[in-house]
């Protein structure tokens, strides 16, 4: 559907304009948490596999040193750095989720966002406008859509975080309105993302979220330097919706409230490093475990029912999901991460890795586990966050569990406490050495972003790391 004037038009102007005196101090907040969940998940992502030689290849290639890898603590062209740091933040698949507009939306809009703030010495208060034009973007985008992830064969998060990733640069670096439309054009040149990476369980589904945090620099780049990009991005005959999404999508999603209730306060935080449609079944693993005292010894079969989108993205091919030998595999497996919540009472970031896949008792009961569509499920939830129903049969009975919405959703939020573990969390898995008040200096920084002078001294907080 085409309307008189493309939505990416009708965003460059509200993007380019917006500033924090026209935000609540909520929607503020809300943005705040959003950069502290990333870079906590950043920091987990440091030791995870492919960042290492991902920042090898970078740094092999050096050149003008714009902006900071904070793995590496070294200074490479704003476009490689906001690749390398979109990369490490998705890399335990720890980070922010919408759950109806189905992707993450800090990995590629943070770090884009900071490596412009390294580059243009923008304020603290432009990264923090900056960085909400960019969420709320890729939030606006996939509520709209009205095709699932598996139809159109696109991964939201790196799909429409390419033009999420661009409009959050062009807000730090004070675009204006044409600028701003023009950068977003350039970026719908060069915007992808396939799910063909989680279905083959491929390193570069963590590393996709990089490519679009890479492409937003490269956009605004090009945009201050006179190069035009498409004006219909959006609504177009050859833009997103229509190319890409089949022209399914809704208008009036787009555009209600713009500039005056904010999409992105409904993202929701993790509380387990794997693929969000794994996390009603593992919440319902949970319940039945409490039930069973943690006795899992007389667990016969196990059958979990979701919807066709969590079941093809999770569950299949089952004896992969069953007996994944990568991380990833294991991050988007149903069977693994249910029979994790069975035996261990927890999914965490240390039953996620190369030794943890190994567990013999986690897998034989994951042989147990048997996933098939759920009708009822289906009709309810067909493009969402899958709800699920967990039975759990053996000599102890019937024991079934329904959850419908994952813990970390809006409605059942993490606390600042909760937040605290997790970065407690990701630092243990990290790798790296971290000063007794990290957690607190990092989130005082966080708290006063607006009055930085410069937003990318918050990059700073990675110095203080050693290997």
């Amino acid at each position: 559907m085409t309307t008189t004037v493309d939505f990416a038009t009708e965003y460059s102007e509200f993007a380019s304009r917006l500033s924090l005196e026209d935000l609540s101090g909520d929607t503020i907040q809300a943005a705040k948490t959003n950069v502290f969940d990333t870079l906590a998940c950043a920091i987990a992502g440091f030791s995870a596999n492919g960042i290492k030689d991902l920042t090898a290849l970078v740094t092999e290639w050096r050149g003008k040193p714009e902006a900071t890898i904070w793995s590496a603590g070294i200074k490479v062209p704003a476009p490689q750095a906001a690749w390398v740091n979109g990369a490490v933040s998705h890399a335990r698949d720890y980070d922010d989720t919408h759950d109806g507009a189905v992707l993450h939306a800090g990995v590629s809009v943070v770090p884009a966002a900071l490596a412009a703030a390294e580059l243009s010495e923008a304020s603290g208060a432009d990264l923090l406008a900056g960085i909400v034009v960019g969420l709320e973007l890729a939030c606006r985008l996939g509520t709209a859509a009205r095709i699932g992830l598996s139809e159109s064969g696109f991964m939201y998060t790196a799909l429409l975080g390419t033009f999420a990733a661009t409009a959050a640069a062009a807000r730090v670096c004070r675009l204006d309105a044409r600028l701003t439309a023009h950068a977003l054009g350039i970026a719908l040149s060069q915007a992808s993302g396939t799910t063909q990476a989680s279905r083959d369980a491929a390193l570069t589904k963590r590393i996709q979220p990089g490519f679009s945090a890479r492409t937003g620099l490269f956009s605004v780049a090009m945009a201050m330097r006179g190069i035009t990009g498409a004006v219909n991005t959006f609504e177009g005959g050859g833009g997103l919706f229509n190319s890409y999404l089949r022209g399914r999508y809704e208008p009036q999603v787009l555009r209600q409230g713009l500039g005056r209730d904010y999409e992105f306060v409904n993202l929701g935080y993790k509380f387990y490093p794997c693929c969000r449609n794994t996390h009603t079944s593992i919440d319902a693993a949970l319940a039945v475990r409490e039930r069973l005292a943690g006795d899992t010894n007389s667990i016969q079969e196990i059958t979990v029912g979701v919807n066709q989108e969590a079941y093809e993205a999770v569950c299949l091919p089952l004896d992969l999901r069953r007996r994944p030998t990568t991380v990833v595999q294991a991050q988007f497996s149903i069977p693994y991460t249910v029979a994790c919540a069975l035996v261990k009472g927890r999914v965490a970031l240390e039953d996620l890795t190369d030794a943890a896949l190994k567990d013999a008792k986690v897998l034989e009961l994951a042989d147990r586990v048997m996933t098939y569509v759920d009708q009822d499920i289906l009709r309810r939830s067909a493009g969402s966050i899958s709800p699920a129903i967990l039975t759990v049969k053996g000599h102890h009975g019937v024991h079934t569990s329904t959850v419908e919405i994952p813990r970390g959703h809006p409605s059942q939020p993490l606390s600042p406490v909760h937040f605290d573990e997790k970065l407690q969390s990701c630092i243990r898995i990290s790798g790296r050495e971290w000063p007794a008040h990290f957690t607190e200096n990092m989130r005082n920084l966080i708290n006063r972003l607006e009055d930085l002078p410069q937003g990318a001294d918050l990059v700073r907080i990675f110095a203080t790391t050693t290997e």
